[in-house]
């Protein structure tokens, strides 16, 4: 065994993970290749070609460079396990009136669990991902910072990992950019690589059309919530929708009706199958309330702190102060935010530091 010791590297075929494994191999680490099975296409209509993480084509990507490099690769089914939890819960959540992240709850229950328990069969001290983002130590806590491609960072979807995965996680690429990633590939001699296009989309979702996704899951959705009312902030109905589980807040294209001028959805009402419109200023709110949270940097969350309060991803952040109150945290921003969709992550930054995040439950004001 290498003295640096055995890593098992999540590759899904694409540039990051596999420049991951790559890096970890050239330092002299004992890499084991393991690509994860989350999702068939077959399961979803769509005319578009498999592209993303668990396709054919990416896998086999990812066993070719293993060769290549000379390290093991395995492939594993995590379908089950991965529908039962994630696809479940973002088809409950849209039915909720929420707007669910499932590349957290991927990331927080489903991924790294899979890959700890792997590891731990295969005897790998180490596991390692493709994200852009870092991890660091203090006071015998670990936790997540920005990595150095500020437009690439991932930080905001990690917020939810224990000490136990942070403590055996390694992101090689967190101190580089995209480009010198792309340059390393190219220097490996993996020119295709440096040039391979990324996916946005979630996985199960390649066409990025959620909508046609949730009436595919339940064939009965569209007709249970057809026919449903736009009312505006006084509660007035001002037309009709094709059903409140197909629009998320902020949402200002594909209303299906011209009000005259620009409207935004505010509010859904699942319990009366109404979607609230209003203006710009509309989406506006000073408050917010998180749950689910998960304490990172600090054992607990400081009462009264400063910080910097991301609300999705790729956002640019807002000054706030965080005050927690037992299983939840209470966010009062500086300046009012646009756009607070509860079910999204709200995440806690201390500089470039992740403190801690949460689930956003309801804005309060």
């Amino acid at each position: 065994m290498s003295k640096k010791g055995r890593v098992l590297v999540a590759m899904s075929g694409g540039i990051d993970s596999t420049v991951a494994a790559m890096m970890l191999h050239e330092e002299g680490y004992e890499v084991v290749g393991i690509t994860m099975k989350t999702w068939d296409y077959a399961n979803v209509t769509t005319s578009k070609k498999e592209t993303g993480c668990c396709s054919l084509d990416s896998i086999n990507d990812a066993r070719e460079v293993a060769v290549k490099m000379g390290f093991h690769h395995f492939i594993i089914d995590i379908r089950e396990e991965f529908g039962d939890y994630v696809i479940d819960n973002f088809v409950e959540e849209y039915i909720a009136g929420r707007t669910p992240n499932p590349c957290v709850l991927c990331n927080t229950h489903i991924k790294w669990n899979a890959l700890l328990k792997r590891a731990d069969a295969l005897e790998c001290e180490f596991i390692a991902t493709g994200h852009y983002a870092v991890i660091n130590e203090s006071d015998g806590r670990y936790f997540i910072s920005k990595g150095k491609d500020k437009k690439k960072d991932q930080s905001y979807v990690l917020w939810g990992l224990s000490q136990e995965c942070l403590k055996r996680s390694n992101f090689p690429l967190g101190k580089f950019t995209k480009s010198e990633i792309r340059q390393m590939a190219y220097d490996w001699g993996y020119e295709d690589l440096s040039k391979k296009q990324e996916s946005y989309e979630i996985c199960f979702v390649p066409d990025n059309n959620y909508r046609n996704f949730l009436k595919h899951r339940d064939p009965s959705l569209e007709a249970k919530v057809a026919g449903g009312e736009f009312i505006d902030r006084d509660f007035n109905i001002i037309g009709s929708h094709e059903g409140y589980p197909f629009y998320t807040i902020g949402q200002r294209k594909g209303l299906g009706k011209a009000f005259g001028k620009p409207m935004y959805v505010t509010q859904i009402l699942p319990e009366f199958n109404q979607v609230m419109l209003g203006e710009v200023d509309d989406l506006l709110k000073s408050k917010i309330n998180v749950g689910q949270i998960n304490s990172m940097k600090y054992e607990t969350l400081p009462n009264g702190m400063e910080c910097t309060t991301m609300i999705r991803y790729n956002d640019s952040g807002a000054l706030s102060k965080i005050y927690p109150d037992h299983d939840s945290v209470f966010v009062e921003f500086e300046a009012e935010v646009r756009g607070v969709a509860p079910g999204q992550s709200a995440v806690f930054y201390d500089g470039d530091d992740v403190i801690g995040g949460g689930i956003i439950q309801a804005s309060l004001g």
